[in-house]
């Protein structure tokens, strides 16, 4: 004799109870006088309303050739104030591998290494050959290095060269256009390159990797902020989207133009300053904290960073008399910090780098405001490349709630239709209740789910919801179908027998449905991204909780009813 109790003290349906339990908690519905009814749900921007942003993304991608020899001349020049004549070079025989390769030049002017190894052109080596003349070698070095530092320097921007199947491809991180490089490049001997075509390489726009690391370091500077979770994604090659959900246009605005490219320069000579290193060669940025009677943000700079820190700080007497070279960190080229080296920190860069610092601010709240300010520009400012403001727009509150209560009314309404057809087609309460029972119990562990990874619900996830709930009821028929063959319940063995045929269905097209989503996730298009998350998420939870335990249910429910009929066997 079958009994209902033993539901309760079934593992899979204590399972399930607890982990509905726990969708709850987590959705954490409540009541709230003057506002109604709040949950820890995150609504997009189409339910929530609020604004959007869409920004260009500054650069240019090219190839482009020059001689070395002009070059060398072209960057040393200035530096010694005397041209140069170049006596060796095997630098335009191509190839970005540096080994083996050099370039030798005479002047008239006096030369020291340190003047050129500020270049970043390769090793120098300096030779007296007599009172009027000197002798430089610049060795492991290559031309596309030379170009790479000419780009650089001119266009006082990140230059980044790409190895690709046509040749050397450089990534220029600053708004240039082709009149303009193609002059650049002119002036040293040089032009851009065109393809087998015919038509020129050059291209406005950045690389798909510099795009895609805009975007993750937006997203976590926006998302760092302390506001509601704002999603960060790509449109096209060269355009990033932004949704502010619950926030006005012009806060919006204010918001996205914080973040931007993070750079340290120091002071040379009265107001002006000289380029250390960007917000890459942060290695990690700690919590700020109250010491010695100030509040510090601490961070520390990798090898690279911490090497050129040091280098500028002797080249511009920092180290002599830090009080006259402030330190200044700048945000979109609008200075954010400042200070000078501490006496301490300017002994120690004598003896070598300095990879851990501290930045103080104060003693005060204020200093306590700008310490962890500071911490969100140091972790997440480092854009790679300028952003520029193309197109934004707005979503009234008002609209969005009608969004919102029009999504629910169609869910409900969705819920109410499904509940119909299964009544008319098995007449049979005792399979209608669980059946509709389990698609609610399978949206709230749904929006349990999103409530806890902090996922924004929008007009597209709700779609993916109601998808999940008719691919469940499919799900429930085929089960219900096959454990009632014959109209009847069968006996137990013959009842396993049927259920594993009917989850073997099931698991298949459960798989059929994440593979088809799986694609729109990984690319991310836009907003069905969330309707393809939604939607796998609502199939897995279906199978591996709902599924199983609606087969014990359906079991012991049947059982008692056919038991009272005399249809069982057993």
């Amino acid at each position: 004799m079958s009994d209902k109790k033993a539901l309760f003290k079934n593992t899979r349906v204590i399972i399930f109870t607890l982990l509905l339990l726990g969708s709850i908690v987590a959705i954490h519905p409540s009541y709230t006088p003057g506002e109604g009814i709040t949950t820890n749900l995150n609504f997009g921007l189409d339910l929530e309303g609020g604004s959007w942003l869409q920004i260009k993304l500054e650069g240019a991608v090219a190839q482009v050739d020059a001689d070395a020899g002009e070059l060398v001349s072209e960057m040393v020049g200035p530096i010694i104030g005397a041209p140069i004549e170049v006596t060796s070079n095997n630098l335009n025989m191509g190839g970005s591998d540096a080994t083996g390769k050099s370039i030798t030049f005479t002047t008239s002017a006096p030369v020291s290494s340190p003047q050129l190894e500020s270049l970043e052109l390769g090793t120098v080596s300096v030779d007296k050959l007599s009172d009027t003349q000197t002798q430089v070698t610049i060795s492991d070095t290559s031309k596309e290095s030379l170009i790479k530092a000419y780009l650089s320097k001119s266009l006082d921007a990140e230059v980044v060269p790409f190895d690709t199947e046509s040749g050397i491809v450089y990534e220029i991180r600053t708004a240039v256009s082709q009149q303009q490089l193609e002059a650049l490049m002119q002036e040293v001997g040089g032009s851009i390159v065109n393809d087998e075509n015919g038509a020129t390489t050059y291209k406005e726009g950045v690389t798909s990797e510099t795009r895609d690391l805009t975007r993750d370091i937006l997203n976590d500077k926006l998302n760092s902020l302390g506001l509601k979770d704002i999603p960060v994604r790509t449109v096209g090659e060269d355009y990033i989207l932004i949704d502010f959900a619950g926030i006005d246009l012009a806060t919006a605005k204010e918001i996205a133009e914080k973040p931007g490219k993070f750079e340290i320069r120091i002071q040379t000579t009265g107001n002006e300053t000289q380029h250390v290193l960007y917000g890459d060669s942060i290695a990690s940025v700690g919590i700020p904290s109250f010491h010695d009677g100030q509040w510090h943000t601490p961070f520390t700079l990798k090898e690279d960073g911490a090497r050129t820190l040091q280098k500028v700080a002797l080249e511009t007497g920092a180290i002599d008399n830090p009080e006259e070279h402030y330190l200044n960190m700048y945000l979109d080229e609008v200075q954010i910090y400042g200070a000078p080296l501490s006496p301490e920190a300017a002994e120690k860069l004598r003896e070598g780098p300095i990879y851990s610092w501290e930045a103080s601010t104060g003693t005060d709240e204020a200093a306590k405001t700008e310490a962890e300010a500071l911490q969100i520009h140091l972790r997440a400012g480092a854009l790679p490349v300028n952003v520029v403001l193309v197109g934004s727009g707005h979503v009234d509150a008002g609209l969005g709630s009608q969004f919102k209560t029009a999504a629910v009314i169609t869910g409900i309404m969705s819920l109410i239709a499904v509940a119909a057809v299964v009544y008319f087609r098995y007449k049979r309460p005792e399979i209608l209740v669980p059946m509709v029972g389990t698609s609610v119990s399978e949206v709230i562990m749904i929006l349990g789910v999103a409530s806890l990874i902090g996922w924004q619900l929008d007009l597209a996830s709700i779609a993916g919801i109601i998808a999940a709930i008719g691919t469940g009821i499919d799900h429930l028929v085929i089960i219900t179908d096959e454990v009632l063959y014959e109209g009847k319940l069968p006996p137990t063995k013959v009842f396993a027998s049927r259920l594993g045929k009917a989850f073997s269905i099931i698991l298949g097209a459960a798989a059929t449905v994440i593979i088809a989503m799986s694609p729109l996730v990984i690319m991310g298009f836009g907003s069905l991204k969330g309707f393809a998350i939604t939607t796998i998420i609502g199939v897995l939870i279906g199978v591996i909780i709902a599924r199983p335990v609606y087969g014990v249910i359906i079991k012991e429910l049947l059982h008692v009813d056919e038991r009272g009929n005399g249809n069982i066997t057993e």
